[in-house]
């Protein structure tokens, strides 16, 4: 399909003006790809089988949530309600809770069961723009729940007008049987799991969760050798709750993202500047465990670290279903400008994910792109429960026909 859309105002999210903003503009289309954009009467071809008139709205590329744990079956509200009484995050974990609550009912459910509850949680990211996701597992820290969730991320990839991203979070917590046996767990993953994750294809790249409550720099470099050994790539749960030097490890050895980083160093920013991993801010964990320290966001502008922002859903510490409300929340906790939210879900989370054919609107890119009835990009991070999206284009299709 050749398709023209005119009578809009595109937000490239090129450099140079605020948010690459061109008015009274024209996007081209063909084969799925960013055929041309600028303003409307610089454009002659008349060779395209439908002009869509979009009504003066903006266009954005499509949004991307490059952080989400959106496979997983129960809920932990009881768990909010005891953090919210003065319970900690670390302690609701060593008694057995958080993520290890969620592997048990996780564990029991089975593939019909996940794909339709992680369907309906797609659904409404899908509502708010969103045209890529990234979809971890971490849940079931087994062999059998891994693959399962993981199968689960694919088949949504497959049956739904979305890129899911599907990674592999087998070092995300230990499970009760391995509590006292850390190495064996480690093993587990490095010499089972993680194999037949990759003879599979079932993963795109591999995360782990370093922390005190999780696993070491150490533990978390043998599972990174053994992932790079098989080609894939690597992103981190870095300095959420302490700095453990998790980011200037990953960072060292290539990672794409390090994510949360409340607790990131001088020495971690310039790793990550170095190497040119992104800065993966979730602000609703932030929110729901009510930290008090931000992570640096200064000092990783001042370093040229691109700055993604994601919804990190998960039924524990962030059960944030909206992609404009982790923009908002980015805004409002963490200081960046709406300019830098919305960059931080488009350009610089396609970066995050390692795709350089999304997240900006030139010639060439694929022609994923939102449409909003706003009359301001700074829109999209200023109101709290409103979705202001009409119109979503995945490939150069529309998601609701045509």
């Amino acid at each position: 399909m050749q398709r023209l859309l005119t009578n809009c105002r595109v937000a490239t999210m090129r450099s140079g003006s605020p948010y690459g903003l061109i008015e009274n503009a024209a996007v081209a289309i063909r084969d799925g790809h960013i055929a041309w954009v600028g303003i409307a009467a610089d454009y002659a071809d008349d060779s395209f089988e439908e002009r869509v008139d979009l009504g003066g709205r903006l266009v954005t590329p499509g949004l991307i949530d490059c952080h989400t744990h959106l496979v997983y079956a129960g809920n932990r509200a009881e768990e909010w309600s005891l953090r919210l009484q003065g319970a900690s995050y670390e302690e609701i974990a060593r008694r057995g809770g958080g993520i290890v609550s969620t592997v048990s009912a996780t564990r029991a459910a089975g593939h019909s069961q996940l794909l339709e509850a992680t369907r309906a949680r797609l659904d409404v990211l899908l509502a708010e723009g969103v045209t890529t996701v990234e979809v971890k597992s971490g849940y079931g820290l087994d062999l059998e729940t891994e693959l399962r969730m993981l199968r689960v991320a694919r088949e949504l990839g497959e049956a739904t007008e979305v890129d899911v991203v599907a990674t592999f979070l087998g070092a995300h917590a230990l499970p009760p049987e391995y509590r006292e046996r850390r190495a064996d767990y480690v093993r587990l993953m490095i010499e089972e799991v993680l194999p037949a994750v990759a003879a599979e294809g079932l993963a795109d790249a591999v995360d782990a969760y370093c922390e005190g409550i999780a696993f070491t720099t150490e533990e978390v470099r043998s599972v990174f050798e053994s992932a790079q050994a098989r080609g894939l790539p690597l992103r981190l749960h870095a300095e959420q709750l302490s700095n453990c030097q998790g980011a200037a490890m990953a960072a060292g050895m290539g990672a794409l993202s390090c994510d949360h980083l409340e607790y990131l160093d001088d020495a971690g920013v310039e790793a990550m500047a170095a190497a040119g991993t992104v800065a993966v801010l979730v602000p609703g964990a932030w929110y729901y465990l009510r930290e008090t320290q931000e992570p640096p966001v200064d000092a990783l502008r001042s370093a040229k670290v691109p700055i993604a922002v994601s919804t990190d859903h998960n039924p524990g510490t962030s059960p944030v279903l909206s992609i404009l409300a982790a923009m908002n929340m980015g805004c409002v906790l963490f200081g960046l400008s709406p300019e830098e939210a919305l960059r931080g879900a488009t350009a610089n989370a396609a970066r995050a994910l390692g795709f350089d054919d999304r997240g900006v609107i030139e010639p060439g890119k694929l022609a994923d792109l939102a449409v909003w009835d706003v009359q301001s990009p700074a829109e999209l991070s200023y109101a709290l429960g409103h979705n202001p999206c009409r119109r979503v284009f995945k490939a150069g299709v529309s998601r609701n026909g045509g």
